[in-house]
C-alpha cells in the first residue's frame, strides 16, 4: 500500500547524559519514515534550507523513500537545540529556529495525491487539514500532535482530528487537551470529538489504544541502554502506520500487532543518537525483538 508521511525535517543539536552531537539527522517526518521504511515504501513531503546535506538525502533514497516530495527553500533547515538529563522522558529545549519551516506550504506532489495510508505527523493542524485536502480517497489517516498547538490552536486541531480514523499524543498532552488528570477520561472525551481511534503514549511506560468497545496496553520494550531518546514518539508512530500499509488490515486484532510493531522501532531508536541505530537495523532484529515483546506480557489464564 501507498504510504504518505508529511513533517518537519531537521538539524538537531542534541545532549544527553551519553554525549553530544551538532547538526544531526532529526524531525517527525525523518524518524517516522525511516522506521516505516522496513515495512512500506514512503512518500514523505517536508521542506529544508539550502544547507540540508545532500548525503542526507541520498540515505533517505536508499531506505526506500521517495524524496520527490521535499522542498529545498532559499534559508536554513529547521533546528531544534536540546538536552536530557537522567529523566530521559523529558526533553530541555535551548532553541527553536523554524527558519524556512516557518513558511512551510505542503504542496502535495500529484503521484503521492492516491497515497492510501497518511500520517500527518506533528505540524500546524492548518497544514494538516490543507493535506487532506489535497489526498483524493485515503483508507486511514494517523495524527499527531503537540501541546503548543493544543494551546494555541485548538478549534482548528479539532477540526484536524476529526477528519481522521487515529489520533496519537502523549499522556500530558492528553490531560492538557481535555483539562483532567485522567488518562482514561481523557481518551473517551476525546473519542466523542468524533475521532475513532486514540493512542496515548506515556514514553518509557509503554502506549495505551483506546477505541469505542476496545483498549488495549503495550509496554514499553525493556532496555539497558538508552542513549537519546529523541524522536522515539515519530519512530513508534512511523514503525506503526508502516506495519498497517504493509498488512492493509485495520482489524482490531492486527492493529495491536502495528502497536507492538510501532514499540520495536521506537526502542531501537533510542538505542543511539538520530538514525545511527536504525542505518544498521536488521529486519531480523526487529522480529526478535516483537518476539520478546510477546514473551513478556504473554501468560495462562487460570481460574482463581
Amino acid at each position: 500500500m501507498s504510504l504518505l508521511i508529511v513533517g518537519s525535517i531537521a538539524l538537531d543539536n542534541v545532549k544527553t547524559p551519553f554525549g553530544e552531537h551538532q547538526n544531526i539527522l532529526g524531525g517527525s517526518a525523518i524518524h517516522a519514515s525511516n522506521a516505516a521504511s522496513f515495512f512500506s515504501s514512503v512518500n514523505l513531503v517536508g521542506v529544508v534550507g539550502k544547507d540540508f546535506p545532500t548525503e542526507h538525502l541520498h540515505f533517505l533514497k536508499k531506505r526506500n523513500i521517495d524524496t520527490s516530495g521535499i522542498q529545498i527553500k532559499k534559508g536554513k533547515t529547521f533546528h531544534w537545540e536540546g538536552y536530557y538529563e537522567y529523566d530521559m522522558n523529558q526533553a530541555h529545549t535551548l532553541k527553536t529556529d523554524l527558519n524556512v519551516f516557518a513558511d512551510f506550504d505542503p504542496i502535495i506532489p500529484d503521484n503521492y495525491k492516491d497515497s492510501e495510508f497518511v500520517f500527518l505527523a506533528n505540524i500546524d493542524p492548518t497544514l494538516q487539514l490543507k493535506v487532506l485536502q489535497q489526498i483524493k480517497k485515503p483508507k486511514f489517516i494517523m495524527l499527531d500532535t503537540m501541546n503548543f498547538w493544543i494551546e494555541t490552536k485548538k478549534d482548528i486541531l479539532l477540526k484536524a482530528i476529526n477528519s481522521v480514523d487515529l489520533l496519537v499524543l502523549n499522556d500530558a498532552e492528553a490531560r492538557q487537551f481535555i483539562d483532567t488528570p485522567n488518562l482514561i477520561k481523557a481518551a473517551q472525551e476525546l473519542l466523542a470529538t468524533g475521532v475513532k481511534k486514540v493512542i496515548i503514549k506515556k514514553g518509557e511506560h509503554g502506549a495505551i489504544l483506546f477505541e469505542k468497545d476496545n483498549v488495549f496496553v503495550a509496554p514499553s520494550y525493556p532496555l539497558e541502554k538508552i542513549i537519546d531518546p529523541t524522536g522515539a514518539g515519530d519512530s513508534f508512530a512511523g514503525g506503526l502506520i508502516g506495519y498497517l500499509s504493509k498488512t492493509n488490515d485495520l482489524s482490531h486484532a492486527n492493529l495491536r500487532k502495528a502497536i507492538i510493531t510501532g514499540t520495536a522501532m521506537a526502542s531501537f531508536n533510542v538505542e543511539d543518537f538520530s538514525l545511527n541505530r536504525l542505518k544498521s537495523l536488521t529486519k531480523t532484529e526487529i522480529t526478535k525483538r516483537i518476539k520478546k515483546l510477546k514473551n513478556i506480557t504473554d501468560f495462562e489464564l487460570s481460574e482463581i
